[in-house]
C-alpha cells in the first residue's frame, strides 16, 4: 500500500447554500449553513456533517434560525476493484440524526462503483435498514475542466459540471412521498468553479433539481427547485 494512503489525512469544509435540496426534495426553502470534518487512512473515511437553519422558514419546526436540523456520520471504504483497470468502488454505511425535528433517526447502508474514464459514469446503492424499507439508487456522470484559468501555480480555476438520475424502489417511495410503486424520482445538475488559493479550495455552485414522475410531484412540496451555494475547504 503507498504510503500516502497509510497517512491519516483530515478535512474541513464549510458551506452555504440558498436552499437545502436532498435527491431532488426541498428540506429547507432558505438558506442554510453545511459545516463538515472527516479524517482518511487505508482506503477508509469517517465523517460527520451538519446542517443548521439560517432563517424561521421551516414548515415543520418554525422558529429554528441557528438551530442544527441535521447530523450526518459516515463511514465510507473505498478503493480500486483488484485486476479490474479503470474501476472503482466504495461501500459504508450513514447514520441520519434530526435534533430540533420531528424526523426519527435512521440509518442507510450503501455500495457503489465507478469508471476512471472520461465523464466519470457512477452508479450508488443505498438501502435503509432502519426507518424506511427501501432503497434509491442514483446514476451520474461529470467532469471537471482543470485550470481553465492561472493566476499562478498557487492559485487557478476549473470548471465542474455534473448531473445525476435518482430511482426509488416502492419502499423508499412509499416512505417518503406515499407512492406506492418504484419509479424514476429526480434529475440534478450541478454546475461549479472550483478556484484554488494555496492549500484552500472555494467553490460556488449553481444548482437544479426536477423531481420526474409525475404523482411524486404531486406529493412534493415544490417539484423545481434552482439553488446557488459556496463553500470553503481544505485537508491536511
Amino acid at each position: 500500500m503507498a504510503a500516502e494512503e497509510q497517512t491519516v489525512k483530515f478535512g474541513i469544509s464549510a458551506d452555504y447554500y440558498s436552499k437545502y435540496i436532498w435527491r431532488g426534495q426541498v428540506l429547507d426553502n432558505k438558506s442554510v449553513f453545511q459545516p463538515a470534518v472527516s479524517a482518511s487512512a487505508y482506503g477508509f473515511t469517517g465523517s460527520l456533517w451538519g446542517n443548521m437553519n439560517l432563517t424561521n422558514s421551516d414548515k415543520i419546526v418554525p422558529d429554528n434560525a441557528g438551530e442544527f436540523s441535521e447530523f450526518d456520520w459516515t463511514l465510507d471504504y473505498s478503493s480500486a476493484v483488484p485486476g479490474v483497470e479503470n474501476l472503482n468502488f466504495s461501500t459504508g454505511v450513514i447514520y441520519y440524526r434530526f435534533p430540533n425535528q420531528v424526523f426519527r433517526p435512521t440509518t442507510e447502508i450503501y455500495g457503489g462503483l465507478s469508471l476512471s474514464v472520461p465523464l466519470s459514469p457512477f452508479i450508488k446503492l443505498y438501502h435503509d435498514i432502519d426507518e424506511i424499507d427501501g432503497s434509491y439508487v442514483q446514476f451520474g456522470v461529470g467532469h471537471t475542466f482543470e485550470k481553465i484559468y492561472v493566476v499562478n501555480d498557487n492559485c487557478y480555476c476549473g470548471l465542474l459540471l455534473g448531473a445525476s438520475v435518482g430511482w426509488g424502489s416502492k419502499g423508499y417511495n412509499h416512505g417518503y412521498f406515499g407512492v406506492d410503486s418504484a419509479k424514476l424520482n429526480d434529475l440534478t445538475l450541478t454546475a461549479g468553479l472550483p478556484f484554488c488559493i494555496d492549500s484552500w479550495i472555494i467553490r460556488p455552485s449553481i444548482n437544479y433539481a426536477t423531481m420526474l414522475a409525475d404523482d411524486i410531484r404531486q406529493a412534493t412540496d415544490k417539484s423545481d427547485n434552482l439553488w446557488f451555494g459556496v463553500g470553503i475547504s481544505t485537508s491536511f
